[in-house]
């Protein structure tokens, strides 16, 4: 296999990816550097003539890729490293998160016909995919599909046209990202679909997602939010990167404890590269806090994103979220403290604050939005999960969820609103 893979941005060659014992570069194209239109692939690799060496280059192109077991066992299906990324993306990088791809050198982006290529699924088809997902992540090895997710769990970019759900094949770019059932975790599907409905209901701005059935099986349809229909009915892709990528932080180090991003670095990253910025800024507050009452203690940096608009950055819709806390056996710790604390139960008015301080928010205006969001979350989540249209009625988890934000919420505004001084916290 050659050592060096060209990076296409849209429909443009903008550089190469490079291998050399075992290390990974990128270089941008002159030609690509001299356009005035040129923007960088990420806020972690500006535009430069030098090339960036491995670890500058390793955040942003394996953070493409998916995480832990799922890379494994896609590695072991293409005979391969699970420690090559450059392989890896060899083989995946024909649909990735944003709108990077990667070709052999010196081949041309493939010129999509009208309508696509897609191989539409019928039940049974669709069935059999969703039962081989597990021990093929990504269909990796499938003829004519090089698709990839970065993420540790189960999930396939496909074609969702209102009815029909189809893989697409060479190059063309999906439109939905499918996610079934994550198997350790008890029905995972309706509880994403619950907690992404409730941010809906929130107006917090989430990716689209709906929860859809073939033959008992269920499984989440969340719509790409980094995909776009233009005016001639074709799709395109929108670029986009986590917060990881934006940081210069590897997939592995995610997690705030292991090294990765913290909200204050998030905040700053959002107030340094959008504009304007306050806008983005209270939906990342939002995010945050709707995070720590709804029990998502996964909200790691990756779980976070960027958009690149005609305008520059912007934050991405929420995604990815779902009550971790209401399962006894998952991890207590949040993935990003609250002002020095990680378990939810320790957080106290002042740890608000120095959470406020960190992110450089006005230590009133956050006790005030996070108060609006504690009174107003409750009534909400329950009057979705008794809507007899939304699918969520007389189900046990979500009465489960419902519960832990009416504790959550209510713990929230008991700490926030009594007096400055009290026997019954705890000194840190």
């Amino acid at each position: 296999m050659a050592n060096k893979l060209d990076v296409w941005l849209f429909t443009e060659y903008v550089g190469t990816l490079g291998l050399v014992s075992g290390r990974l570069s990128f270089e941008y194209a002159p030609e690509w550097l001299q356009r005035p239109d040129a923007m960088p692939l990420s806020c972690s690799l500006p535009k430069q003539t030098e090339p960036f060496d491995d670890h500058v280059t390793r955040p942003f192109f394996a953070g493409l890729l998916p995480e832990g077991k799922m890379r494994q066992l896609i590695a072991q299906q293409l005979h391969v490293s699970g420690q090559n990324e450059f392989a890896l993306l060899h083989h995946l990088g024909g649909d990735c998160a944003g709108a990077v791809t990667f070709l052999d050198q010196g081949k041309v982006l493939p010129q999509l016909p009208q309508g696509d290529d897609v191989q539409w699924l019928t039940d049974e088809e669709l069935v059999e995919i969703l039962d081989e997902l597990p021990h093929r992540p990504m269909l990796a090895g499938r003829d004519g599909l090089r698709l990839s997710l970065a993420g540790a769990q189960d999930k396939l970019p496909v074609i969702f046209d209102g009815t029909r759900i189809g893989l697409p094949r060479n190059g063309t770019p999906s439109s939905h990202i499918l996610k079934p059932a994550i198997q350790a975790v008890e029905a995972s599907v309706i509880n994403e679909g619950f907690c992404m409905a409730l941010a809906e209901a929130m107006q917090l701005k989430p990716a689209s997602a709906l929860i859809h059935k073939v033959d008992g099986r269920e499984f989440l349809l969340v719509e790409r939010y980094d995909r776009i229909v233009g005016l001639n009915g074709n799709r395109h892709r929108l670029h986009q990167e986590d917060f990881c990528q934006a940081l210069g932080v590897v997939s592995e180090n995610k997690y705030q404890n292991e090294g990765g991003p913290n909200l204050a670095q998030c905040f700053d990253l959002v107030r340094r590269v959008t504009r304007p910025s306050a806008p983005h800024v209270l939906r990342l507050l939002d995010y945050v806090i709707f995070n720590a009452l709804i029990g998502n203690h996964d909200a790691h940096g990756k779980n976070f994103s960027l958009l690149y608009s005609t305008k520059g950055p912007v934050l991405s819709p929420f995604y990815d979220t779902l009550s971790t806390a209401v399962y006894p056996k998952l991890a207590v710790k949040m993935a990003m403290k609250i002002g020095s604390k990680y378990k939810f139960t320790e957080v106290y008015k002042r740890h608000w604050e120095q959470f406020a301080q960190e992110a450089g928010l006005a230590k009133p205006q956050a006790k005030k939005r996070i108060l609006e969001l504690a009174k107003s979350l409750p009534l909400i989540a329950r009057q979705l999960q008794e809507d007899s249209q939304k699918g969520f009625a007389q189900n046990k988890l979500v009465e489960q969820i419902v519960v832990l934000i009416e504790q959550r919420c209510a713990l929230t505004i008991q700490r926030l609103t009594v007096a400055e001084v009290q026997e019954a916290e705890p000194a840190d």
